[in-house]
């Protein structure tokens, strides 16, 4: 592994935070359960060096070649890996001060991708110019035995003030690929809604005109107790987000939990998509987020006793090949005939065919 990452037989660390290393942490941190993927793009803003990215399997764009010159043989367009809507995102405001870690200091941080159970967290304590100092936890899972869904948990603590707390969690479709050939966006809005029980968002791709689905629930906990505080739900083109606005009190943590249904027309007819991402996220909703933790951690039990590969006394040797095994069970799972492993997984974006 990389200078910068601590030797751990299952886990990749990342103590402290470097600028520079974002784009390459975004990329080792990644998550994917062989139906989708995410890069590990922090979920608050971040406006310094990255490359936020979500990536579906099987969903792609014929981009038309760009070369410096032309030669017989290179193909009019080839399969784009696409950029697919940014499902993760979540703003977050205290006293009109947004969290941003290319703005703040940063007194610590820790990111931790566990490979044992395919579970991505994340804590750091960082301050404003103003003094005040918040705490953060995340966690993130795309679920292994329930494909179609991912799983955040993501709690702030403002440490030596109280205040106004006010928090978007949102997903964006109007996302970009950053190695477009032309400079064009990819995706078309489809429909937006925040009727009935969830907010949802279909959007469709060009020319390949593949349709996908997204459904949005989320739940916030105070001190350790869910609140009744209800969020106003905005739907508008190619964006859903769920908006609370709190007040806080030092030292005590509020918890929103984001969880998410992607649904493609790859396996559902279009004109379904809205109601099957629906049922889908209804069902991980009665379920509950431990009880998904709880059985993404025994899927990824059952996928290491089938794959692992032990070596004894080189915990760096250790480390790099279980880092292997798991992006490429991140990346394919087998169940699915039509799909394949990728040349960068879901980890980034270049690479077509």
């Amino acid at each position: 592994m990389h200078k910068y990452l601590a030797e751990n037989e299952w886990l990749i660390i990342e103590e402290g935070f470097d600028r520079d290393n974002q784009k390459r942490s975004e990329s080792l941190f990644s998550l994917g359960n062989g139906y989708m993927g995410t890069r590990a793009n922090f979920e608050e803003t971040y406006t310094g060096p990255s490359l936020r990215g979500t990536y579906l399997a099987g969903i792609y764009y014929p981009d038309k070649t760009r070369v410096g010159w032309w030669k017989i043989g290179y193909p009019e367009y080839f399969a784009k890996v696409l950029n697919a809507p940014n499902w993760s995102g979540i703003k977050i405001r205290f006293d009109g001060e947004e969290l941003n870690l290319d703005k703040m200091k940063i007194l610590e941080f820790r990111r931790v991708l566990n490979m044992q159970q395919g579970i991505l967290t994340r804590n750091f304590l960082a301050s404003w110019t103003n003094g005040k100092l918040v705490s953060v936890e995340t966690e993130r899972f795309l679920s292994l035995n329930r494909r179609e869904i991912g799983a955040i948990r993501y709690a702030v603590t403002p440490v030596n003030f109280s205040g106004t707390l006010v928090a978007d969690l949102f997903i964006d479709g109007d996302v970009f690929n950053e190695d477009a050939n032309y400079e064009e966006k990819f995706w078309e809005p489809v429909s937006h809604s925040c009727e009935g029980r969830f907010s949802s968002l279909v959007t469709r791709t060009r020319k390949s005109l593949f349709q996908v689905g997204l459904a949005l629930d989320t739940q916030v906990s105070c001190g350790g107790h869910i609140s009744e505080a209800q969020p106003e739900r905005i739907a508008k083109t190619q964006y859903i987000s769920h908006h609370y606005q709190l007040q806080v009190t030092q030292g005590e943590q509020v918890a929103f939990t984001k969880l998410v249904s992607v649904t493609t027309s790859r396996d559902y007819p279009p004109a379904e998509i809205p109601h099957r991402s629906g049922e889908i996220l209804a069902e991980a909703l009665s379920s509950g987020y431990e009880l998904l933790r709880s059985e993404q951690i025994r899927a990824w039990k059952e996928k290491w006793e089938t794959s692992d590969i032990i070596i004894d006394g080189d915990v760096s040797a250790q480390q790099g090949i279980r880092f292997n095994i798991f992006h490429l069970n991140q990346t394919y799972t087998g169940q699915d005939p039509l799909l394949n492993i990728g040349p960068k997984g879901f980890t980034g974006e270049k690479y077509g065919g």
